[in-house]
C-alpha cells in the first residue's frame, strides 16, 4: 500500500469543503470512505484548519472579541441598568446563554414597533453585490437604526456593557419573524472572505465578530437555535438571549447554526452583529 502524504492539494481540498459549509467531522467522514487513514486524515484537518489566519484589523477597530464577564463565575451579570442571568457557558466555541436580558415589557414593545416593517428577509447575493431572498431563511424582518428610538437605544446600550464592546461597533438591531414552518437553514454570520461582495462590506466596521439572538417570545413548539457542528439546542424562551463569538471568518470557529422551524406558534428574535470596529 502506497504512503499516505497530506499535499498542498489536500489541504485546499479540505478548505473548500469547510468554506462551502461542511463540518470537519464530515469531512473527516469523506476521507475516511476514500481510504484515509484516520491518524493521516485527523493531521491533515488539523494543519489546515490551524492555518485560518486570523483577520487583520481595520484602522481605529478594537482588538480582541466581544465578552461578558465572566471570572468570578457569578450567576448574574450587571449589565448597567438590569442584571442578567448566566443560563449556560460554554468555552470552545464561545456560547452564552443569557436569562432575563429583555422584559416582557421590552420584547413587547420591540414586537410592536417592528410589526409594521417587515418584509421577507435576505441574505447576502450568492453572486453579486448586495442582498436577496434566499430559500434557506424563511422569515420575515426590518432592522432598526442604531439608537432610534429610546427603547431601541437602552437595549443596545444594555448589551454593549453586558458584552465589554463599544455600542457604535454594532449593526442596527435586526427583527425576524417566524410563522409555522419558517426556519433559517445553519450558516455562518461572519462574511465569506471569497465572496464578491465582502471588500464593499468590510469598509463599513470591518468583519463581524460577535453574534446575539433575543427571543421576543416563546414559541408553542419549535424554533430552536441549533449550533450543529457542537450538538447543541438552545430554546427560544421570551427575554433570554443566546451569544457567540467568532475570532476569524472559517468554519474552525464552530459557529455553524441556524434557526430549526416553528412547529406551532410563531417566533420573533431580534439579532444584534457585532463588528471589528465603527459600523456606519
Amino acid at each position: 500500500m502506497s504512503q499516505q502524504v497530506i499535499t498542498p492539494e489536500l489541504c485546499e481540498w479540505i478548505t473548500e469543503q469547510t468554506r462551502a459549509g461542511h463540518a470537519s467531522e464530515s469531512v473527516l467522514a469523506a476521507m475516511l470512505g476514500s481510504g484515509w487513514d484516520e491518524s493521516i486524515a485527523r493531521q491533515a484537518l488539523a494543519r489546515t484548519l490551524g492555518q485560518a489566519a486570523t483577520p487583520t484589523l481595520p484602522a481605529g477597530a478594537t482588538p480582541g472579541l466581544p465578552e461578558p464577564d465572566l471570572s468570578r463565575f457569578a450567576p448574574v451579570i450587571d449589565a448597567g441598568d438590569r442584571q442578567v442571568k448566566v443560563m449556560m457557558a460554554l468555552r470552545q466555541p464561545r456560547v452564552v446563554v443569557f436569562g432575563d436580558l429583555l422584559s416582557e415589557e421590552e420584547c413587547d414593545g420591540i414586537i410592536a414597533m417592528a410589526t409594521k416593517r417587515l418584509a421577507r428577509s435576505e441574505t447576502v447575493a450568492t453572486a453579486a453585490d448586495g442582498s436577496e431572498v434566499n430559500a434557506a431563511r424563511t422569515s420575515d424582518g426590518m432592522f432598526f437604526e442604531r439608537c432610534e428610538t429610546e427603547l431601541i437605544r437602552k437595549v443596545e446600550s444594555r448589551i454593549a456593557t453586558l458584552l465589554r464592546w463599544p455600542l457604535d461597533h454594532g449593526e442596527g438591531l435586526q427583527v425576524l419573524r417566524y410563522r409555522p414552518g419558517a426556519e433559517y437553514q445553519p450558516h455562518y454570520d461572519y462574511f465569506d472572505p471569497g465572496h464578491v461582495s465582502t471588500p464593499n462590506i468590510l469598509k463599513r466596521g470591518g468583519q463581524r465578530v460577535g453574534t446575539l439572538v433575543i427571543y421576543l417570545n416563546t414559541p408553542v413548539a419549535g424554533g430552536s437555535t441549533i449550533f450543529p457542528d457542537i450538538g447543541l439546542d438552545v430554546a427560544p424562551v421570551k427575554g433570554n438571549a443566546v451569544f457567540f463569538s467568532y475570532d476569524r471568518p472559517h468554519p474552525s470557529t464552530q459557529t455553524l447554526h441556524g434557526g430549526s422551524p416553528v412547529i406551532e406558534g410563531e417566533k420573533w428574535v431580534a439579532t444584534k452583529w457585532l463588528r471589528q470596529g465603527v459600523f456606519n
